[in-house]
């Protein structure tokens, strides 16, 4: 499992717990099946409507995908490249095709065959990034989606708390004040369980896949990086500098980029 995924998990429920047990009287009268029910089929019934069906069943394989340690193998990928144009600098074709053999990044193993075909570099570029805007596109769509059932589900925990003041109004009038009580603190589960879930669920999630997209991204541009100087048949040691100075700015970048998003966050 993600460690950062646990940790946060881990801490969810210990503050959950804390605040229950500590300042409820009765923590069992936050637990409500039915104000839980219409935020979560109110929520997914919203979704269904909004997208089709085969992007819908894709949240759960998405929320495997951020629960998983998912490991980027950047360096792996710097010294394959390397290793590869090393090669292809003494012109041995045969050889480089049989290294290729032994690549696992499909992005990579694609540049490489391309430059193998004598493809123009300008070719080589522009379908790479051609992929690198398709990939981005794709799974910021699915990071959306997240955060399209972050803004339904408080809208649907507002609705069951309207159905829980209608049937508080109907008790108004026989001034039994312990049911009318009970049936407010009720009528305030459904927007407590909203809440919740977008900002402990749907929320995280969201900025977790986008998160792992920049990531994606930056190491989809080193190899792209590195594909360009082989077709110019850079010097082996000046790409592995260079794609190592690379990805350490792009990190910065990341960084600074993910800091002011989350600081723009936190101020709306």
């Amino acid at each position: 499992m993600n460690p950062s995924t646990l940790i946060g998990i881990v801490a969810s429920i210990l503050l959950l717990g804390v605040v229950l047990f500590s300042s409820a009287e009765d923590p069992g009268l936050f637990l409500d099946l039915p104000s839980l029910g219409i935020v979560l089929i109110g929520t997914m019934a919203a979704t269904f409507i909004s997208y089709p069906l085969t992007e819908v069943v894709r949240i759960f394989g998405l929320i495997r995908t951020v629960v998983r340690n998912e490991r980027l193998y950047t360096a792996h990928d710097i010294e394959d490249l390397v290793a590869i144009s090393r090669i292809w600098m003494t012109g041995n074709i045969r050889a480089v095709e049989s290294a290729l053999e032994n690549i696992s990044n499909p992005f990579l193993k694609t540049g490489v065959q391309l430059v193998i075909d004598m493809t123009p570099e300008e070719d080589i570029i522009d379908l790479l990034e051609w992929r690198i805007s398709r990939l981005r596109a794709k799974e910021h769509a699915e990071a959306q989606l997240f955060r399209v059932m972050a803004n339904y589900a408080p809208a649907f925990g507002m609705v069951g708390t309207l159905i829980g003041l209608v049937n508080l109004l109907f008790l108004l009038g026989d001034g039994d004040m312990t049911a009318v009580g009970q049936h407010m603190a009720l009528a305030l589960m459904t927007t407590f369980y909203g809440v919740l879930l977008a900002n402990l669920l749907f929320k995280p999630v969201a900025v977790k896949l986008e998160r792992r997209t920049e990531q994606r991204v930056a190491l989809m541009n080193m190899v792209l990086q590195g594909i360009s100087m082989m077709c110019q048949k850079r010097s082996p040691t000046l790409m592995r500098e260079t794609l190592n100075s690379f990805m350490a700015e792009y990190q910065d970048e990341i960084n600074d980029h993910s800091s002011r998003r989350l600081k723009a966050g936190a101020e709306s």
